[in-house]
């Protein structure tokens, strides 16, 4: 039983981590939620019928964990400790810090269905079963998502040349 609950944690703990970032942007609140994810597994014990069907469930309790904890009074309220300055999700160039952080300015709704319908290929119909929303609100999520990831990745690209003139410039 043990042995299950390591193997589970080995196959998914990076996912539900990555989940929680994509709702809290903080690498305490990431590593709270895989906990929490584990912990109602080991409560719950559901047998699973696929192994698509034990990863949507895993992925599902990690955005109702999420949810749950990012609307409860108490997260409200409390001031949360300051970040050591680390990415949480190691990067090996510098575009993707950069998409990264670009993606972390986005709201947590566009996040998640980025994060699982490219990450974790998962279809629009699948995202939906496992957001618990419509297709259509799926769609249009990853629509405005990628607007908005432009957007942004054009607005840096405008401050990054403005800057760059300056530096040559000394003024602008």
């Amino acid at each position: 039983m043990e042995q299950d609950a390591e193997e589970l944690f080995t196959r998914y703990g990076d996912m539900i981590y990555r989940i929680a970032m994509s709702y809290g942007n903080s690498a305490q609140f990431a590593e709270d939620m895989v906990q929490e994810v584990f912990v109602r597994y080991l409560k719950k014990r559901p047998a699973f019928e696929t192994r698509e069907h034990e990863k949507a469930w895993f992925i599902r309790v990690a955005v109702n964990c999420c949810k749950s904890t990012l609307s409860s009074a108490w997260f409200r309220h409390v001031c949360p400790l300051e970040e050591t300055g680390q990415t949480a999700v190691p990067f090996g160039d510098e575009e993707s810090g950069v998409l990264y952080e670009l993606l972390c300015t986005l709201p947590a709704k566009y996040r998640i269905v980025l994060y699982l319908r490219y990450y974790e290929e998962y279809q629009v119909k699948e995202i939906a079963g496992v957001l618990g929303v419509t297709p259509n609100l799926v769609s249009a999520r990853l629509l405005r998502a990628k607007k908005l990831l432009r957007q942004a990745f054009f607005k840096q690209n405008q401050n990054q040349e403005k800057e760059a003139f300056r530096d040559e410039t000394g003024n602008i």
